[in-house]
């Protein structure tokens, strides 16, 4: 037994005729790895953009991207799988020259030798450097697997469709976190491959900050020795699912990764985890309506790790005419649809923005000042002011900066499914 725990936090009380019930599942990986510090049986591919753009900024860019490149290689530990790839219109193998390498002192500086001769030529093809990355986890038994993959542009040179087929080859295979340096790429073509791949999409906005990004997505690749858990959720005959999000520490739409295990249970893959780390869910399912004084059980909720059950919390349902039970807010349900509203308010908001409507855009991002004020998500804040001047932030009043940086833009948009999660009850 993995010492996985999940907790359910709910207002379990409806109102009559109300057939919607919702909850916050929290998942802590506790001590669940508990001496297995070696990441042999681990695989880590490094990919990064080596198009004709990165050599621009008298090739400053191509220079800072060796140099991570190097900082992510020396601290994969000893016996995991590694390699670099090199991604154009094509992709291509910068180290070893097939296949994967186990990391060791000497291979590790061998690896450096050669990013070090790396030069900026080609186009872009990021379906292409996926499924090369694929290519490499497929060869070899593994249980866990990262890809990092860095790009500077956008995906100019193969089709919507190809790199959508290759994202879907890709899922199940490995964890991919994604970055884009400074602005010429787009977020919604980074941030497709990371929540599809179960990662991360931020953006690098000079080629200096690199290093420490790609050292630190690194290190946590390292520290990850779960490899397969999934959310398994049982839902009786006659309910539906609505949706099944991550909360935090970032929103991901997870509702469309089902598994079928049978009829009325679904696996929803969360991925690998590292010791002590815990995330947040929030689960809609939609049940028959009962009778005021029935109770009925909306959901189970079981934490599948390696493959086995682990009993973990209950869904509940209680039809009520007492409107003192059944209104009561649940404080980690509210938290988070008001994070969810954060991000969708900030989205629509650079969406109007960009289509030059000043009045919707103001409307918007005035919300959303107003709902990172209240939540205290005081990052989101800072991002926030760069783009509108805040007059008042607890009524949202906000007025449209004339010149907004494209770099704040962008880290506004990639950052804004960030969440903060919600404050421990005193």
């Amino acid at each position: 037994m993995s010492s996985f725990t999940a907790d359910v936090f709910q207002n379990e009380y409806l109102p009559a005729g109300t057939e919607v019930v919702d909850a916050v599942v929290t998942v802590n990986a506790g001590d669940a790895v508990a001496g297995s510090s070696s990441n042999s049986g681990s695989v880590e591919v490094i990919v990064i953009d080596t198009s004709g753009s990165m050599s621009e900024d008298r090739g400053a860019k191509i220079a800072a991207a060796r140099t991570a490149t190097k900082a992510a290689v020396d601290v994969i530990r000893d016996g995991v799988e590694f390699a670099v790839v090199g991604g154009n219109e094509g992709a291509y193998m910068i180290y070893p020259n097939e296949g994967l390498a186990i990391s060791t002192p000497e291979t590790r500086a061998d690896a450096k030798k050669y990013v070090g001769r790396v030069q900026a030529k080609g186009g872009t093809a990021i379906g292409t450097w996926l499924r090369a990355a694929a290519y490499l986890v497929k060869s070899t038994p593994t249980e866990l697997a990262h890809c990092l993959l860095l790009t500077d542009g956008k995906n100019q040179h193969e089709s919507d469709e190809v790199l959508s087929s290759a994202i879907n080859a890709c899922v199940g295979l490995f964890q991919c976190d994604t970055r884009g340096l400074g602005t010429d790429w787009q977020v919604a073509e980074l941030r497709r491959v990371s929540a599809a791949l179960l990662g991360t999409c931020d953006i690098i906005p000079e080629p200096h900050e690199m290093e420490a990004e790609f050292t630190r997505l690194t290190e946590a690749a390292m520290g990850k020795q779960v490899s397969s858990v999934a959310l398994r959720m049982w839902t009786p005959k006659g309910s539906t699912v609505d949706f099944v999000k991550q909360v935090s520490p970032d929103l991901q739409d997870l509702t469309a990764s089902a598994q079928s295990v049978n009829p009325l249970t679904n696996d929803y893959p969360l991925g690998a985890w590292a010791e002590g780390e815990e995330r947040d869910y929030h689960v809609q399912i939609r049940i028959p309506v009962g009778d005021v004084g029935d109770e009925r059980l909306a959901a189970r909720v079981m934490l599948a790790i390696d493959g086995v059950d682990e009993p973990a919390a209950l869904v509940r349902a209680v039809w009520t005419d007492d409107e003192r039970l059944s209104t009561r807010i649940n404080r980690e349900v509210a938290h988070y649809t008001g994070q969810a509203e954060l991000a969708d308010a900030i989205a629509d908001g650079l969406a109007a923005r960009d289509t030059g409507d000043s009045h919707e855009a103001t409307i918007k991002l005035g919300r959303a000042v107003q709902l990172a004020h209240e939540a205290g998500h005081s990052d989101t804040v800072k991002l926030l002011k760069k783009v509108v001047d805040v007059e008042d932030p607890a009524t949202g009043t906000v007025r449209l900066k004339r010149q907004v940086a494209k770099t704040d833009e962008m880290a506004l948009d990639v950052r804004s499914t960030r969440t903060i999660r919600v404050k421990k009850a005193q």
